[in-house]
């Protein structure tokens, strides 16, 4: 009994043991498995990756336009702020003072006009007429005294005594005269009342704008990336307070590898983020290329303009930018491992082909990244196997798709 179950025991292991060796001969003859990817058809694009930074298309420097001790500061670095939003307020006593000194001179300069207007001009007009009067008697006198000497009825005394008043009559109506002048629109004493008057209103046209002064404006809507100013302090004129990043158009400024220069077309779409939030993805588009070149970096100056800008970004973020410099619709494309001798004149890929492994050549286009475009001798579906899995053209392979 025992030496039958021993017999039978063996019998089982042969019989594994024969199973075994003719699966594996079977697995032999059928070659080794290959992970193979399959031929697809896709959009390439190819794209030149940069890093950079992100400003406004320009920033405004703010100072005061007057000397003057800050009396207060009503805003925040990182604050948005409105055009004409105060920001900065210095002690404005001295210029409140030279306003009302100001404007008591145009008081005086325009109460000066209106005496000429109602009191000088008027008594010159009155002294006129009363002159011309005096002198048409002064002339009917004369004329008598003249005909009365003339005729022997009068005397030379009365004749000299005539002509005197009407020398004296012609003198006062002529003062008369310029007096009126004078007071009237063109004369020197107006022109000079008038421009008494204009100076006195310039000088508090002046007075009233350096007033103004004391309060720093925002010039135009933006966020204030900057603030070196504190209450207290005792600032000049021209002095930088605060710097406004305006608001509108957003701006990333890249640095591209000059041989990437060919490449680069105005107008050019791009796809960016920011390193600190580097899972969310924003487009942008290039709209300056720099005509010159950094000798040091050996580099040339982009920048691409964010249409609309995500929340998060901040003035002077790093980024990096992807810029599709080339696209192909509709390309036949495998993965660049998969291409045996791609700088050569004859490239090649090995197909899975009735299970083995065959040689195919084949056209190259467009790279990108770790595809590439085939332009002739795969189509869509066929099956590509990896330079690194060392199989040979011909060899049997059972494809395993990735």
């Amino acid at each position: 009994m025992d030496a039958l179950w021993h017999r039978k025991w063996r019998i089982a292991v042969l019989v594994m043991v024969l199973a075994g060796a003719g699966w594996g001969l079977l697995r032999w003859r059928a070659g080794p498995e290959v992970v193979v990817y399959p031929v697809v058809k896709a959009e390439l694009v190819r794209t030149v990756v940069a890093t950079g930074h992100v400003e406004t298309p320009y920033r405004v420097s703010i100072g005061s336009q007057i000397t003057g001790t800050v009396k207060d500061v009503l805003v925040e670095e990182g604050q948005s702020v409105r055009q004409g939003q105060p920001l900065v307020a210095l002690d404005g006593t001295e210029l409140d003072a030279a306003v009302v000194q100001a404007e008591g001179a145009v008081a005086q300069a325009d109460a000066r006009m209106r005496q000429l207007r109602e009191l000088t001009k008027p008594a010159a007009d009155e002294a006129q007429k009363q002159a011309r009067a005096n002198l048409d008697n002064a002339r009917s006198a004369f004329d008598r005294a003249d005909k009365l000497a003339k005729s022997g009825a009068g005397t030379q005394a009365a004749l000299d005594e005539a002509t005197r008043a009407l020398n004296v009559a012609l003198t006062l109506s002529r003062t008369a005269e310029l007096q009126v002048y004078t007071s009237s629109p063109g004369g020197s004493d107006y022109v000079i009342a008038e421009t008494q008057l204009s100076q006195a209103r310039a000088n508090l046209a002046t007075a009233r704008a350096r007033l103004g002064y004391a309060t720093i404006t925002a010039p135009r809507d933006g966020v204030l990336i900057t603030r070196s100013v504190e209450r207290g302090t005792v600032v000049q004129a021209g002095k930088t307070l605060l710097v406004l990043a305006p608001a509108g158009d957003t701006q990333l400024v890249v640095q591209i590898d000059e041989k990437n220069l060919s490449l680069l077309k105005l107008g050019e779409s791009a796809l960016a983020s920011a390193d600190a939030y580097a899972d969310q993805r924003f487009p942008a588009s290039l709209t300056y290329i720099n005509p010159s070149v950094d000798i040091t970096r050996a580099s040339v100056e982009v920048k691409l303009t964010v249409p609309d800008p995500p929340a998060y970004l901040r003035q002077d973020m790093t980024v990096s930018v992807d810029i599709a410099v080339d696209r192909r619709s509709d390309a036949v494309v495998v993965p660049a491992r998969t291409v045996h001798g791609p700088t050569t004149a004859a490239p090649f890929v090995l197909v899975a082909r009735d299970g083995r492994a065959r040689e195919q050549k084949v056209r190259l286009g467009l790279w990108a990244g770790d595809q590439v475009q085939v332009l002739e001798g795969l189509t869509p579906g066929d099956e590509v196997l990896p330079v690194a899995s060392g199989v040979r053209a011909g060899q049997r392979i059972r494809p395993v798709p990735r």
